[in-house]
């Protein structure tokens, strides 16, 4: 019977699972913990990654996106300088955040290209202007993507050497560019190729120098004054708190501080050494690469005072030695008369002291005519120096010509002058075989004319810290008038805003320009 039983139970006893683990009804196997431990962990890993692959990709969409948003916030400029020597065309990329402009003149936001000669040449052909400007206007292309041309503004804006050109000869010259410009592309209106005023382009520099060496915004008298010395004119640009006629005052309001601004620019007074200036022809007196210079030789020619024996001028801002090839200046119908006779009346005797004296002389001409207290060029009001100031374009080609250091560098300039204008030809032609005649010959007068427009005519002292030379400030940016233009330009078509200028390319705050 209990075998009988037993055999019972182990027949009516359910069959073990495969693991030999014992249950009761309605008890959980011990297995079973065991079990649902892993499995949640899995399952809260998986939505961990998931979440985290959604975290990923939020990102990087908001990413791409900012990029994306970035990318259509770049905006595109193209300026053409029309100058003396030649035409440069600026392409400009900047950002606007927040409604605010932000330049950078570096990198791939900043291009130039130059190309000789300038548009004044074209005085004689105007049409020859076209292939220069089409040229440059590729360039631009270039630089700019395809999708963009349309939302990007060209403007050409030439110099004093097209200034110095008969009215109806500017606007025919004017009128070539202006075909090019609008078959190019670019957003541009008539309005946009123009000659500017020499007092303009003064204007332009000081902006683009202050805003370089973070000064605007602040006090006007920290401001930092410019002089330039350009190819056909120099220009004169600074803060004065001294009442300033009409015809020399600007005003520009950056922010909520207005500067009163000097800014005159001396026609026929620049200095740049693009041809072989002794070979130009002074009865004509056409649009020059040297007007100073050009100028200076004209006075030769009328002076008898330069006369060692009847029929020989000397000119003390020639070396010694160097010879005039006639030869290499003749028109369509041979040597110009007039001025063969002129050409072999001069004597080179270099001497930096005597060419000095005739350059001072030369920019004090017409001062008895002065109807101001004070005149320091011709019959040029002029205020008395404020602030500091920087000596750009042609003052840095010759310092850096010389080797010369920021520190003393006028005085300097005397030391280098003598020595250069003293030498002979011959000596230094194998001083400085790597230079071209025409680059060579410029620097005795070069030289002088710094020393007696500096400091002879604007009073700067020889040893005076105030002024020093450079063609770039703060970080690096070109000190070049059409950066002030792009910049100038540009503000006034996004909204106003206030407050103090930095380091960095924010020009946002100019909030209004008057000419």
């Amino acid at each position: 019977m209990q075998r009988s039983n037993a055999r019972s139970r182990l027949k009516n006893k359910p069959e073990m699972d495969p693991l030999n683990v014992h249950t009761r009804p309605g008890q959980r196997s011990s297995i079973a913990k065991p079990k649902s431990k892993p499995t949640r962990s899995i399952l809260l890993l998986i939505i961990a990654s998931v979440a985290l692959t959604l975290g990923l990709v939020s990102v990087c969409c908001s990413i791409l996106l900012s990029g994306r948003t970035r990318r259509n916030s770049l905006r595109y400029s193209v300026v053409i300088d029309g100058g003396s020597s030649g035409t440069r065309v600026h392409v400009f990329g900047h950002r606007i955040e927040s409604g605010k402009p932000v330049f950078d003149f570096g990198g791939a936001n900043y291009a130039s290209l130059k190309l000789s000669p300038g548009l004044s040449a074209y005085g004689d052909n105007p049409d020859g202007a076209s292939v220069s400007v089409t040229e440059l206007v590729e360039f631009a292309k270039r630089r700019v993507p395809n999708g963009m041309l349309k939302e990007s503004d060209v403007r050409l804006m030439a110099t004093a050497g097209m200034r110095l050109l008969e009215g109806d000869v500017q606007e025919q010259i004017l009128q070539v560019t202006r075909r090019v410009l609008r078959s190019s592309g670019f957003k541009f209106r008539d309005e946009w190729a123009s000659v500017i005023s020499g007092s303009d382009e003064g204007v332009y520099a000081w902006v683009v120098a202050n805003h370089a060496l973070g000064s605007l915004g602040g006090d006007p008298l920290q401001t930092t004054g410019i002089v330039e010395l350009g190819g056909a004119s120099a220009q004169v640009t600074f803060v004065s708190s001294e009442l300033v006629p009409p015809e020399f005052s600007r005003t520009i309001s950056y922010g909520n501080v207005s500067y009163n601004l000097y800014s005159h620019s001396f026609l026929h007074l620049g200095q740049d050494f693009y041809p072989l200036l002794m070979l130009k022809t002074l009865l004509t007196f056409v649009a020059s690469q040297d007007a100073a210079h050009e100028k200076f030789l004209e006075s030769l020619h009328n002076s008898a005072a330069n006369s060692t024996e009847e029929g020989i001028v000397t000119d003390p801002c020639t070396p010694k030695g160097y010879i005039l090839d006639k030869n290499s200046h003749k028109d369509s119908s041979g040597f110009l008369a007039d001025e063969n006779r002129f050409l072999s009346s001069v004597q080179a005797a270099g001497n930096f002291s005597k060419c000095r004296s005739a350059t001072f002389t030369m920019l004090q001409e017409g001062k008895e005519k002065c109807l101001y207290k004070h005149c320091s060029i011709g019959s040029t009001f002029t205020p008395n120096l404020q602030g500091s100031f920087l000596a750009t374009e042609n003052f840095v080609h010759t310092s850096k010509f010389f080797g010369l250091g920021e520190k003393d560098w006028l005085s300097e300039m005397i030391k280098a002058g003598k020595s250069f204008c003293g030498d002979d030809w011959s000596k230094l032609k194998v001083k400085y075989p790597t230079f071209k005649d025409e680059n060579l010959l410029r620097y005795c007068f070069s030289s002088a004319y710094i020393l007696s427009m500096l400091h002879d005519s604007l009073g700067f002292a020889i040893d005076d810290e105030r002024i020093g030379f450079a063609d770039k400030a703060g970080e690096d940016i070109p000190l070049d008038w059409a950066l002030g233009a792009f910049i100038l330009n540009t503000v006034t078509t996004t909204s106003d805003y206030s407050g103090k200028s930095r380091k960095i390319l924010d020009l946002s705050n100019i909030a209004k320009y008057k000419i």
